[in-house]
């Protein structure tokens, strides 16, 4: 009897040893390598803009690809329609813009996780039109009516270059799919002028103003990963 006690725990003892050692080397497989490949995806700002402002219009598609470990060369290409309207004066441009440029991944991530945190560096060129559509004319005399002149003055072939910093975060919520949002700070190099006149707006710097240099922008994305090998 205690010989048939002493088998069935042998027996008992060896079986959840190769379950224990099966689970083991199941873990050890898990692939904890990290994909390189091209990301693909659009910014979601500018269709909800179209969307939501009548005298907006605009569509920027975005790109990187992981050269590195941390490193991402990474581009925008879009293509903007805008109206600024001042108390004086009201103008529309219109134009296509192309970013390029590298991403640096400043997140350290857990094994299998390929999440960003992420500070970028852009140069932005656009070759845009801008039509002065109405202006009127300065007077400090309030006795007459403002002077309102509605004759269109047209600007074609302007260009205009700046440098622009990102940070921004990418996270991905399904396999290969990601959700992103970033900032901008951007910094005019030059620009065509207008004769007799100034761009109020560049696509894909923004609102342009005489007393600086300096513009702003901010965007959400959605991309989609594809993963050319893994190391």
């Amino acid at each position: 009897m205690k010989q048939k006690h002493i088998f069935l725990l042998l027996i008992s003892i060896s079986f959840h040893s190769s379950v224990v050692l099966g689970q083991q080397a199941q873990t050890d497989t898990i692939d904890t390598r990290e994909k390189f490949g091209l990301r693909l995806g659009i910014d979601l700002t500018k269709p909800v803009r179209s969307f939501i402002e009548e005298e907006y219009q605009g569509l920027e598609l975005k790109g990187d690809y992981r050269l590195y470990e941390n490193i991402y060369l990474a581009g925008e290409l879009g293509n903007e329609q805008n109206v600024i309207a001042e108390p004086n004066v009201t103008a529309s441009a219109k134009g296509s813009y192309i970013k390029l440029g590298a991403n640096y991944n400043v997140y350290k991530n857990w094994a299998g996780m390929q999440n960003l945190i992420f500070v970028g560096l852009r140069y932005g060129f656009a070759t845009f039109s801008s039509e002065l559509q109405e202006f009127s004319i300065y007077t400090t005399d309030p006795y007459f009516e403002p002077d309102i002149r509605t004759e269109g003055r047209e600007f074609n072939n302007l260009t205009a270059g700046w440098v622009e910093l990102q940070l921004g975060i990418k996270v991905e919520v399904l396999n290969n799919v990601y959700l992103g949002t970033h900032v901008q700070l951007k910094r005019m190099v030059n620009e065509t002028q207008p004769t007799n006149f100034d761009n109020l707006y560049i696509p894909g710097f923004n609102r342009t103003y005489d007393d600086s240099n300096w513009g702003v922008g901010y965007g959400y994305s959605i991309s989609y990963l594809l993963p050319f090998y893994k190391k």
